[in-house]
């Protein structure tokens, strides 16, 4: 199945896409109403609007730098996951999204990166709860944020993963506990992002990292590429690669140039077929 991730509301009903991922709430903190004939997605801990108007809400390391977009290595900023009253905005999101399609997706989900967060509320949450481990408790801070939003999901709940597949790294950096997400979650995305898709033995890499350390879970996952900018044949290439090991192979952000690879790849495997003479 072949799908495409959108800002642009026609574009989820293209012919091409088997589905449609239509951003209800990004990264810049930007805004839009839910679709009926989509899966409607929501960035959730990602968001400059919200992290500029009240600097308090940002996540801070053990030095107190906060996760914003302006320092190296944060390509947005962050919001800290334990800010109920954030959360509970969110989840009016979500439900918002639900009450159009069953189907929902989760994105920017977890902490920003290993050493976060030290802000006053953690410092406090961590001391006043019951794990002994910091790592595990910023864990069930993520799992209970999620589980939270898949009762208000009735249908299927989607989520993106940080492409990183290596052994305790997504649990360590940014707190997210595979096998207890699985228990809510249907559908793992992994974003393999480039410019330039000439070589692929990268994708493929991280793709069958992905396959191994997921096999054992109750939930699916699936590849997304990025469609902007790019040669169409290497993204053809890409695809190629993408589904051999995700179920589904979705684009991002191009639907034209995703279109022509669809279609592309349809040509492909008509013109592949060949009948043995008499």
């Amino acid at each position: 199945m072949y799908g495409v991730v959108t800002r642009n509301a026609e574009e989820v009903d293209w012919s091409e896409f088997d589905l449609g991922f239509y951003e209800v709430k990004d990264v810049t903190g930007r805004a839009a109403a839910p679709l009926s004939n989509a899966v409607n997605m929501v960035s959730c801990f990602g968001d400059n609007a919200a992290a500029e108007s009240d600097p308090d809400l940002v996540p801070v390391d053990a030095d107190g730098e906060p996760a914003t977009r302006d320092r190296q290595y944060f390509d947005w900023s962050y919001i800290c996951p334990t800010n109920q009253e954030y959360r509970a905005g969110l989840l009016e999101i979500v439900e918002d999204c639900a009450a159009e399609n069953d189907d929902v997706r989760l994105d920017d989900v977890g902490f920003p990166r290993e050493g976060f967060c030290h802000c006053d509320r953690c410092e406090r949450r961590f001391s006043e709860s019951d794990h002994g481990e910091w790592l595990s408790w910023r864990a069930d801070e993520i799992t209970t944020f999620v589980a939270a939003a898949a009762d208000r999901i009735p249908g299927e709940v989607h989520l993106t993963l940080y492409p990183d597949p290596y052994e305790s790294h997504l649990y360590r950096r940014a707190g997210l506990d595979l096998p207890a997400l699985a228990e809510h979650v249907d559908e793992f995305v992994i974003p393999l992002y480039d410019t330039y898709y000439g070589t692929t033995y990268w994708l493929e890499t991280i793709a069958k990292g992905f396959q191994s350390r997921l096999a054992s879970l109750d939930a699916s996952f699936s590849v997304e590429l990025y469609a902007v900018d790019v040669d169409l044949d290497d993204l053809v290439g890409a695809a190629d690669v993408a589904e051999e090991y995700g179920e589904n192979v979705y684009f991002g952000y191009d639907a034209s140039t995703a279109a022509a690879a669809i279609r592309r790849k349809g040509a492909d495997s008509r013109s592949g077929v060949t009948h043995r003479p008499d």
